[in-house]
């Protein structure tokens, strides 16, 4: 069951085309390893799943969504490099 809801969850990933969505889906495949982990009895494994793959990496894909749209806003402003 837990693989796969993994494998389910995996190609939900590589299937969104939105960025937001996709960091979203990602979180949500990070947790579906860490439960599979917890059945495979690691729990070590476990934690440092849910650590970097449910939490840091999608926060970190939002950051750098975030930041590619704010400096695009800032291009199409005419407000480029040499404006700061």
């Amino acid at each position: 069951m837990s693989l796969a809801l993994v494998a389910v969850l995996g190609t939900a990933v590589v299937l969104t085309n939105e960025p937001e969505r996709q960091a979203v889906t990602l979180s949500l495949f990070g947790l579906s390893l860490t439960v599979l982990f917890v059945v495979l009895q690691g729990p070590d494994v476990a934690l440092s799943q849910l650590g970097v793959g449910a939490a840091v990496v999608p926060l970190m894909v939002m950051l750098a969504i975030r930041r590619m749209r704010r400096d695009q806003e800032r291009e199409a402003d005419g407000r480029g490099e040499a404006g700061e």
